[in-house]
Order: structure tokens, then C-alpha cells, then sequence
């Protein structure tokens, strides 16, 4: 009754769930920051945007956010630094949800507030056995 209420054997597929959540969230902030990346265009209408919700220095801020997300998500789907890369990641989606997403009803808040803690998951747990990361600390065994 007990292996029946809490599933003990799908532990072992625990590294399997960090992996896929790994790829998929660094998957996504590739793909919302590349366009940035890729365009000065893209770029100045996002320095716009943070203008618009009274951001600090947006023309400095916006490159700073977007090449943070970027790098952010080459790490995870990676698995390199993961821990920092958490950590740079709950930062920056903290701030959106402070300075923009802060007004709007939970479901406005929901994709932003997912990668904070998402964040906090890969700076806690780290990226699990199938990573750089976990490679280079066999390697240093």
C-alpha cells in the first residue's frame, strides 16, 4: 500500500525530470531573448518597454536582461553553471514580476513568477546527473 502511495520507484527518474525541465526552460529563454539578440530594432522597443515601467538606465538594462536570459538558457539546456545560471534567472524574473507584472491579475504574473522559482529549483538542486556540470565533477574526482 505504501510503494502505492508514493511511488518510491519513480525516484530513479528524478535526474530524467531535471534533464527535460533543463532543456525545456533554457529552450524558452533562448528563444524570448534571441529575437533581442538578433535585432537592433527588437532591441530599442524593448528598451522602450522597460522605459515605459520606469525601469533604471534602460538602455544599459535592456542588453544586460536580455544577454542574461540568453546566456541563462544555453546554460540550462547545457547544464553548465546551473546553479548560477538559477540564480541569475530567479534575479531577473523577481524584477519582472516587481516592476511589471506587479499590477496584473495571477494569471498575468504566472509565466514570470514560474521562472523565479524555477530558478530557485536548478540553483538548489543543480542540473543532475546527465549535465556538464555533473561530468566536470567526475572529472575532478
Amino acid at each position: 500500500m505504501r510503494d502505492w502511495l508514493f511511488l518510491p520507484a519513480l525516484a530513479r527518474f528524478g535526474d530524467l525530470g531535471l534533464l527535460l525541465l533543463r532543456l525545456v526552460t533554457g529552450a524558452f529563454l533562448i528563444w524570448q531573448s534571441h529575437d533581442n539578440i538578433f535585432s537592433a530594432a527588437r532591441m530599442h522597443e524593448f528598451e522602450r518597454f522597460l522605459t515605459q515601467f520606469n525601469f533604471w538606465a534602460p538602455r544599459l538594462m535592456a542588453p544586460l536582461c536580455v544577454w542574461a536570459q540568453f546566456l541563462c538558457g544555453i546554460s540550462l539546456v547545457l547544464g553548465l553553471a546551473t546553479r548560477w545560471a538559477g540564480l541569475v534567472t530567479t534575479f531577473v524574473f523577481i524584477v519582472a514580476v516587481w516592476m511589471v507584472h506587479w499590477r496584473q491579475d495571477f494569471p498575468g504574473w504566472w509565466p514570470a513568477l514560474i521562472l523565479v522559482f524555477l530558478g530557485i529549483l536548478f540553483a538548489t538542486q543543480g542540473a543532475g546527473r546527465y549535465a556538464l556540470d555533473a561530468m566536470l565533477a567526475r572529472k575532478q574526482e
